[in-house]
């Protein structure tokens, strides 16, 4: 406790526990039309590959606006930027309780739901900025914690949606807005640690790096893992295992409360373990849990057991790589957090097709979880080749920041060291 009021005390907690609350809202908001699959597939006679389409349409949105955020928020503040994102928020929700009627209405909201997706790197950059480095990974996991607003969804608008409609639900999001807006304005500040007079190339930089695409893959299973499988959950809960939309809710919302949770200790155990190692455990456990998941489509007891490993794991994982994002870009940290997290979001789109297809093609889920764990098995190879260089160059031995003086920072480019003076 007394460590934790430390960490607390060297930034400012009111940022962090607004930019918290700020994403948990965004996140709940992106994923709502999944947690609503069950009664939007019957409504609208819905097929698996269509399903697939409408619930991989938000992520693939919110990431294309993840990019276009951060870098609005370098010239007009991260603070402002939330602010912009709430607005467009609200009119999204807006348009979904009075026009939404159609498959190609729910793919238009599908669009409009990514205005909420796109809050990621903002959000951690916002909540983590005033912390010294050697706190960021515990600052971003609490941040990177709204991820649980996927289980705040998944439990809420099925049961809205059971009472008073599908739609509804969209209606009751526009209105609950002012909540995270209130608090942004009230309680947030704008921290320091960006540089305002950066050029265009500078905040790009990470983009024609190997380090930003190789966080970028990994990325893709953890955060990306977690996003499509909170999406596509509902729906396998209802269709493999026929229980009733609103369990279908609840089973999911365990699965993703847990991974969002263990987001923060697997920022705090980056901070002193290492992000290195501890996404070398997150890789491995992520591999495994997918291909039972895929195995034991017979038992809804087991499929949830391995489920919550698997989703703690995947939420140990994004709290592990965002450890490092803030020691290998330091004065870009919200463009290249929202570059990766642009990138593993895409990924997590992919998800749902991929279930959707291997369900109406070759008539069961396995193939979709067994593709899914190779592409684990496959980041973790990237991983322990590029770690090599990582731990020659900017962070120390296991992904822990560099606490040696005569360490310089990657700041636009490569990893440097100064000499250190005798």
């Amino acid at each position: 406790m007394k460590n934790f009021r430390l960490f607390l005390q060297s930034g400012h907690a009111p940022t962090l526990w607004a930019a918290l609350t700020y994403f948990t809202f965004s996140f709940a908001i992106w994923v709502v039309n999944g947690a609503m699959a069950p009664f939007i597939s019957e409504a609208l006679h819905l097929s698996p590959t269509q399903k697939g389409v409408m619930l991989s349409i938000p992520i693939f949105a919110g990431a294309l606006l993840r990019f276009p955020l951060g870098l609005l928020a370098q010239y007009i503040g991260r603070k402002n930027a939330t602010l912009v994102e709430m607005g467009g928020i609200a009119i999204a929700m807006s348009y979904g309780y009075f026009f939404v009627q159609t498959f190609n209405d729910i793919l238009a909201m599908g669009v409009l739901l990514g205005v909420a997706g796109a809050s990621f790197g903002v959000a951690m950059s916002l909540g983590s900025g005033t912390f010294p480095a050697r706190y960021k990974g515990l600052a971003m996991g609490i941040v990177g914690a709204g991820n649980v607003g996927t289980a705040f969804a998944a439990l809420l608008a099925p049961l809205l949606a059971q009472k008073y409609g599908w739609q509804a639900v969209y209606g009751f999001a526009a209105l609950s807005v002012a909540i995270p807006a209130f608090v942004m304005v009230v309680y947030a500040k704008e921290p320091p640690d960006l540089s305002p007079h950066s050029r265009l190339r500078d905040h790009l930089s990470c983009l024609y790096e190997k380090d930003g695409w190789a966080f970028s893959l990994i990325y893709v299973v953890t955060f990306g893992g977690f996003l499509g499988l909170a999406s596509f959950l509902p729906s396998y809960f209802y269709d493999q295992f026929g229980v009733s939309k609103v369990q279908a809710g609840q089973l999911t919302m365990m699965a993703a409360f847990l991974g969002a949770a263990l987001r923060v200790v697997g920022g705090w155990l980056s901070d002193h373990w290492g992000g290195v190692n501890t996404l070398t455990a997150v890789l491995a456990v992520t591999a495994v849990s997918l291909a039972l998941c895929g195995l034991a489509g017979q038992s809804l007891t087991l499929t949830m057991l391995l489920f919550m490993l698997c989703f703690s794991a995947l939420g140990a994982g994004n709290g592990a790589l965002f450890q490092l994002v803030p020691l290998r870009w330091p004065t870009t940290t919200a463009v290249a957090g929202s570059m990766i997290g642009e990138i593993g979001a895409l990924g997590g789109g992919m998800i749902p097709n991929a279930m959707g297809i291997s369900k109406q093609y070759a008539g069961t889920y396995l193939w979709g979880f067994m593709g899914f764990a190779c592409v684990a098995v496959l980041m973790l190879l990237v991983l322990r080749t590029m770690q090599m260089r990582w731990t020659r160059t900017w962070a120390e031995k296991g992904g822990r920041a560099r606490t040696e003086p005569g360490t310089a920072p990657v700041a636009h480019g490569k990893p440097a060291r100064m000499a250190t003076r005798g």
